[in-house]
C-alpha cells in the first residue's frame, strides 16, 4: 500500500491505466510498449488483465515483459479475478507476485477469506470484487440478505475486516452505478477502490468520484483502458484525464 500511495502524491493522479490488449501478437507488443512509455507520467497504477496475455501463445512471457517495462517506482496490478481455496489461491498469489512481479491482484471473493488472504502479502494490495461495472441479466451482487443488505454489501463488509487483520485490502466498485459507489464508501469509510467502468462502460467521471472519494481527496483509482488503448496520443488522453480527475478532488492543507 505504501508504494501506491507514494505514487499517487508524487504523480497527483489517480489514474489508473489498464492494459487490456487487442490485435495480433506483434502489434500488441508495440502498442503495449507506446502506451506504457506515453502514460507512465501520469499513471498512479497499471492494470494488466491476465485474460488478454493468457489468450496468446507465449501471453506469460509477454506479460512478464509488459510489467518489466512499467516503472519500478508505478504499482502494477494483475486483474486476474482470482478465486478458489487457499491451497489454489496460494499458486496463484505465488503467480502473479514471484512469477510475474505484481504488485497487486483483483479477487474474486465467492470462497471467502479462503479466497483472499493469500494475497494479503505485506506490502501488496488486493482488491475484492464487490459491485462491479458490468450489468447481467442475473445478479448475484444484488441479491438482497434476509439480516439486511446486498450480497455486495456483505463482500464489502469481508474485505474491510480483512483490511483490518492483514492491511492492504480494498475493492473493486464500478462507476457504471454512482448510487453503489456512494454506498460502498459508507460502508468502508477508509479503504481503497479499483474503480473500472468510466469511458466505454458508460460511467460518469463527476459522480463517481462526488460518491466515492474521502475526505482526504484521495482513496479511488480510476481504471481506463479502451479510451487509451485507442487514442492516438495516449499521453495527451491520460495526462487530459488527469487534469479532469482533479478538478473534483477537494485541495487538503
Amino acid at each position: 500500500m505504501e508504494k501506491l500511495l507514494q505514487r499517487v502524491q508524487y504523480a497527483n493522479s489517480l489514474l489508473c491505466v489498464g492494459l487490456d490488449p487487442v490485435g495480433d501478437d506483434g502489434q500488441v507488443a508495440r502498442r503495449l510498449a507506446e502506451v506504457i512509455d506515453q502514460t507512465s507520467e501520469y499513471a498512479a497504477a497499471f492494470k494488466p488483465n491476465l485474460a488478454f496475455f493468457l489468450s496468446r501463445e507465449d501471453g506469460v512471457k509477454l506479460l512478464r515483459e509488459t510489467v518489466q517495462r512499467i516503472p519500478e517506482s508505478i504499482p502494477v496490478i494483475l486483474d486476474g479475478k482470482f478465486g478458489d481455496i487457499a491451497n489454489t489461491a496460494d499458486h496463484y498469489a505465488k503467480f502473479a507476485y514471484d512469477v510475474i512481479g505484481a504488485d497487486g491482484v483483483t479477487v474474486n471473493p465467492y470462497m471467502g477469506d479462503d479466497a483472499i488472504v493469500p494475497f494479503a502479502r505485506p506490502g501488496k494490495l488486493v482488491f475484492v470484487l464487490a459491485k462491479t461495472s458490468n450489468k447481467p441479466t442475473h445478479s448475484l451482487q444484488d441479491v438482497a440478505l434476509t439480516r439486511g443488505g446486498s450480497l455486495s454489501d456483505c463482500a464489502a463488509s469481508v474485505a474491510r475486516k480483512l483490511d483490518e487483520q492483514h492491511g492492504g485490502i480494498g475493492l473493486v466498485v464500478g462507476a457504471t452505478n454512482a448510487e453503489a459507489v456512494a454506498r460502498m464508501r459508507r460502508l468502508t469509510p477508509q479503504q481503497w477502490f479499483l474503480v473500472p467502468g468510466v469511458g466505454a462502460q458508460g460511467g460518469d467521471l463527476q459522480a463517481t468520484l462526488k460518491a466515492g472519494l474521502r475526505a482526504d481527496g484521495s482513496g479511488l483509482l480510476i481504471n481506463t483502458s479502451r479510451a487509451l488503448w485507442q487514442a492516438a496520443d495516449a499521453g495527451a488522453a491520460a495526462r487530459e484525464l488527469v487534469e479532469q480527475i482533479n478538478q473534483f478532488r477537494p485541495v487538503v492543507a
